[in-house]
């Protein structure tokens, strides 16, 4: 009977076991179920690799082709300001005009200097003919024949000089005219009607920049210039001639159409600043870029089978950037990863710590996505439905 007894409890004690197990079994799966179903809905994507088309940014002033500063060859008071700021230009275009009765009365000196000194030379001529004459039938000596033969030639020379003054005259009387010496847009003009001009004067008349084309300038660091040359292996000309075509990002946002070619790098790194000048030619047909605009410069970078995430998709500490890895559970994990330091603003290219396959959240990070916590993986469409309902 005791045996039988025992045999009972066991069997009893086993059994119970068993139920409390399947207790507790079942109340793992609800609380997990209710914690996924607290869990906030996040948007995913699995990773898989891709070509990458990234730009990479840098800031630009543009210039004219040539910016040339009209400055006075003579002085005297401007008497006509023939153009306008702004205004288009051809090249021998007059643009101002100063006093010139003192240049004309100096040309009219000069031509009568040049007439007295043709007559002078008419009178030794004649007297050197004669002498010449003289001195062949023996009536006179040599050395009064070389007198006139000495006088002649002084008359020349004065004939000479005074023809000299003449031309400097008649080129300072055309210096009262000021001349567009290409074409081009008329800067600013400082200096109006009755001011003094000279040509020690410190500001220019104004500024005539051809645009028909126009160079943007940007800085690259010494860095930059040794990934380029990929340490010295390539020359920059080499790699220039290489390069793709650039975009210009104008100030107010919109992308200039006519694409842009990089024509030289400066090859003396500015010790102040550690960076070298590039210039970027740009057509500009319709004159609407000016010289002294700025914008930025879009150089595109293309990388082949690569790992494309967004930006938004990682947290940065301690200069660590993290993306978060979302498990077969839904169970979200902090990874590590680095990047490349080319990058469009949006978009990271990820070198490390991230492999095909994977699903990363894209959306919350930092806020509702934590290393630890759980989620309702959606797609990304599903959710910018469900942002653009809550918006209406």
């Amino acid at each position: 009977m005791n045996k039988l007894n025992a045999l009972c409890s066991t069997k009893w004690a086993i059994a119970g076991s068993l139920m409390i197990l399947a207790s507790c079994s079942g109340g793992d799966k609800a609380n997990q179920q209710m914690m996924q179903q607290a869990a906030p809905q996040i948007a995913t994507v699995t990773l898989n690799y891709s070509n990458s088309d990234l730009s990479t940014t840098y800031p630009a002033t543009i210039k004219g082709k040539t910016d040339v500063e009209i400055r006075p060859q003579v002085s005297g008071f401007i008497t006509n300001v023939l153009v306008d700021e702004g205004q288009h230009v051809v090249k021998g275009q007059p643009l101002f005009t100063i006093d010139n009765v003192q240049f004309q009365a100096a040309v009219d000196n000069a031509k009568a200097a040049v007439n007295v000194a043709q007559t002078a030379v008419q009178t030794a001529t004649l007297t050197a003919q004669n002498k010449q004459q003289l001195f062949d039938k023996n009536i006179i000596s040599e050395y009064e024949n070389q007198l006139a033969q000495n006088d002649l030639a002084m008359a020349k020379s004065q004939l000479a000089q005074a023809q000299a003054g003449l031309i400097t005259a008649q080129k300072n009387l055309s210096y009262t005219v000021v001349t567009a010496p290409s074409s081009g847009v008329i800067g600013t003009i400082p200096n109006r009607e009755g001011t003094l001009a000279s040509p020690s004067m410190m500001q220019p008349l104004t500024t005539v920049s051809d645009n028909g084309d126009v160079y943007a300038y940007i800085s690259l660091t010494e860095k930059d210039i040794l990934q380029l040359t990929d340490n010295g292996k390539y020359t920059l000309n080499e790699k220039i001639k290489e390069m793709p075509e650039v975009t210009l990002k104008l100030s107010d946002g919109a992308i200039y159409p006519e694409p842009g070619k990089i024509s030289t790098v400066s090859g003396i790194i500015d010790n102040a600043t550690g960076s070298a000048s590039v210039r970027i030619l740009f057509k500009n047909p319709n004159g609407m870029l000016r010289s002294g605009s700025t914008g930025q410069i879009l150089m595109p970078v293309r990388m082949d089978s690569v790992i494309v995430i967004p930006q938004k998709a990682t947290t940065e500490l301690q200069d660590i950037r993290y993306a978060y890895v979302v498990n077969d559970s839904n169970m979200v994990t902090s990874v590590p990863i680095t990047v490349s330091p080319v990058n469009d603003g949006k978009n990271f290219v990820v070198t490390s710590g991230l492999q095909p396959g994977q699903r990363i959240a894209i959306e919350g990070v930092g806020t509702k996505v934590r290393n630890g916590s759980m989620i309702q993986p959606i797609d990304p469409a599903q959710a910018a439905a469900q942002q653009q309902a809550a918006g209406k």
